[in-house]
């Protein structure tokens, strides 16, 4: 390792597992030296219950990172997600005067001032992402630095969140004895990792499947157009498996997992599966066919895909994902559950495998690290940003990155 390098640190407190990748930058590049995870503890319905539980098990992901990697960790990119986080979009416009050039004075003015919309009681922009500008009654500029025109508008993306359970999250970072450089949307750090630059042009959705969550980010034009998080989760499909088989929570967990599949058609009618035994019902060890359990995980399967519809509808987006749908997160893993999503959204859908990370094992090659992934590269894209660059662009260091 050379004397003087930079970490580039990921952090991915899930509700069900967190997770920490630390890379370092080299020439440009960012090459993985360490990687931990723990189970995750001090969560319900994606919020946090017990704060000291949540960074007792970021520390022991963290540590387990350090040891691999040899160096101790200061400070990481932490990714927030769950139901509190919201998508909006929000325009404004400022006049120049007489045509003259634009600088990054007006830029970060505009955006500025588009950012600063009312809102809610509790709540607090997470992220600012630049859709488009329009110079002079001209749309679909992405950086109009350098251009002459009288008058620019700005429209952006907001992502905003809770920020009491915000705060609560960096907190809990604190606590585990590291500093937060950046909080980032969830699955905004995963389309880093799993979806290339012409993806994101050609329409690009993100499913960040998770255990108590699922979030979603939609590209078109190399532009977010939404943010937003489903009601469906990864553990509503094992309390349906639990409810309709009569079995614990960690029974069907198990059998969600090595026999389930997101669709019925390819199960045959003769595929049985042994269901545990209920000591608290009496109940022995008993069979019952794989497909029952398969039309239980389908029928959730859909209702989640359905969601994911419904926001596409609801900016025109329906026929627009050229690039398709990638999924993401530990409920991606499931069987058939890319058939799922084409079947619903009528579009190609595949698993959301990290790459342009060096020296990434195969072991890690799945869709649950994907977030973690994400988070580093973003954590890598600071570090690579030259200092004065950051300061002289001020807002825009976040827009243009």
């Amino acid at each position: 390792m050379p004397e003087h390098f930079q970490l580039a640190v990921g952090l991915d407190a899930g509700s069900s597992r967190t997770r920490c990748v630390i890379g370092i930058v080299e020439d440009d590049c960012l090459r993985l030296i360490g990687f931990g995870e723990a189970e995750s503890e001090g969560w319900a319905k994606s919020r946090i219950a017990d704060q000291t539980a949540v960074a007792n098990s970021m520390r022991r992901a963290l540590e387990e990172a350090e040891r691999m990697a040899g160096v101790p960790v200061e400070s990481c990119v932490l990714g927030v997600g769950g139901a509190t986080v919201r998508g909006s979009n929000a325009r404004s416009e400022i006049e120049i005067g007489r045509p003259r050039e634009i600088d990054h004075r007006d830029v970060s003015r505009v955006v500025d001032r588009a950012s600063r919309v009312q809102l809610q009681e509790d709540r607090m922009i997470l992220q600012a992402l630049l859709q488009d500008f329009v110079v002079d009654d001209h749309p679909g500029h992405r950086d109009p630095r350098r251009m002459v025109a009288s008058r620019i508008e700005a429209n952006v993306h907001l992502i905003t969140v809770s920020e009491s359970e915000h705060d609560r999250l960096v907190a809990s970072v604190n606590q585990a004895h590291v500093a937060v450089e950046e909080t980032v949307f969830e699955a905004f750090a995963a389309a880093h990792s799993v979806v290339l630059p012409d993806e994101r042009k050609e329409g690009v959705a993100v499913v960040d499947i998770g255990a108590h969550s699922t979030d979603l980010v939609v590209y078109y034009g190399d532009a977010v157009q939404i943010a937003a998080s489903l009601p469906i989760c990864g553990d509503h499909l094992t309390r349906d498996v639990a409810r309709g088989l009569r079995l614990s929570f960690d029974d069907a967990a198990c059998l969600k997992e090595e026999y389930g599949c997101a669709t019925v058609g390819r199960t045959p009618d003769n595929s049985f599966i042994e269901v545990p035994a209920t000591p608290s019902e009496g109940r022995e060890p008993r069979e019952v066919q794989r497909k029952m359990l398969n039309q239980i995980i389908e029928a959730r399967a859909d209702e989640l895909f359905r969601h994911v519809m419904r926001e596409l509808l609801r900016v025109g987006m329906k026929q627009a994902l050229m690039g398709g749908v990638v999924l993401t997160g530990g409920t991606a893993r499931l069987h058939e559950v890319c058939d799922a999503a084409e079947r619903v959204l009528q579009c190609q859908a595949r698993k959301g495998l990290t790459a342009g990370i060096e020296d990434w094992p195969d072991e890690m090659s799945e869709p649950a690290w994907s977030t973690a992934a994400g988070l580093a590269m973003y954590s890598g894209r600071l570090k690579m940003r030259e200092e004065m660059e950051t300061r002289a662009a001020g807002l825009l260091g976040r827009i243009f990155g």
